[in-house]
């Protein structure tokens, strides 16, 4: 099989077993209405040992635009092959999500809020902070691209690699999921956010691309460097790639809260503006 199928079907899946079960826990007329978190977390985690076990002969089952660029830069991937892999992964995700439409074809006109339907598909922060956010996905990825690199390091039994992934899945999305949706992944967000926007989602409002770019930038920039002090502490290589990541992510911080700043006085004036009008 094609790298690039394996990579699209592989998130395709992803998406229809990880949205899937939010659909039914978001949706009031699902069956499984209101499974919880901890259920959401299960499937999430049993879905990525699924795809490895299917795939990761094939593609090697990144799944993931932020671990396939980590692996490019680390000198693990071949970087002619990211922009094929990146582009199979958000297809997947898109197909992934248009699946999950159809599946609960009859149920999104039952259900009247938009957000619930918008966070079936996307993620959303509980809290909306842009440098809290940013820094939420990009330390998380950060953890979970280092415990994945530190399990590559050992012997498993065979067939046991895999769970232990799902496993991982499953920690880091009970613990920090409730603050931005762990989104860990641009392909995972972004692709099912274009069906959103696509679809003809009974009630569905708006799509929130103007949070999108957190999720997309913030799993990149944590995966990459957690891949860079991995080759640190494991190889002992330390070069360019790593100081220019660190001082990629102090300035990315910096301007991030400089625009959040201005954000808020371009607010602030414009409340007073309407009050002395």
């Amino acid at each position: 099989m094609n790298v690039y199928l394996a990579e699209f079907i592989g998130v395709a899946m992803l998406i229809f077993f990880g949205c899937g079960v939010l659909a039914g826990n978001s949706l009031q007329t699902s069956g499984s209405h209101g499974a919880g978190n901890v259920a959401i977390n299960i499937a999430w985690g049993c879905t990525v040992a699924m795809v490895i076990f299917c795939l990761g002969n094939i593609s090697g089952a990144h799944i993931n635009p932020a671990m396939t660029i980590m692996n490019a830069v680390m000198g693990n991937f071949e970087w002619s092959l990211v922009p094929g892999y990146i582009l199979a992964q958000i297809a997947g995700g898109a197909f992934g999500g248009v699946l999950v439409y159809l599946q609960f074809i009859d149920h999104w006109e039952k259900t009247d809020d938009p957000h619930a339907k918008l966070t079936i598909f996307a993620t959303a922060p509980a809290i909306r902070n842009n440098v809290a956010n940013f820094f939420s996905e990009y330390i998380v990825t950060f953890g979970l691209a280092f415990c994945i690199l530190g399990m590559g390091t050992n012997v498993f039994l065979e067939g046991l690699q895999p769970l232990a992934t799902g496993c991982l899945i499953f920690l880091v999305g009970t613990s920090f999921g409730g603050v931005t949706g762990a989104a860990l992944n641009p392909a995972r967000d972004l692709g099912p956010r274009l069906a959103h926007f696509f679809l003809p989602i009974a009630g569905k409002g708006t799509s929130d691309f103007k949070y999108a770019w957190i999720p997309i930038v913030a799993p990149i920039m944590g995966a990459t460097t957690s891949g860079l002090v991995h080759n640190a502490l494991y190889k002992g290589i330390v070069d360019y790639r790593l100081f220019a990541m660190v001082g990629l992510t102090v300035v990315t911080f910096i301007a991030i809260k400089l625009a959040s700043e201005d954000s808020k006085e371009a607010i602030k004036n414009k409340q007073a503006l309407n009050q002395i009008a």
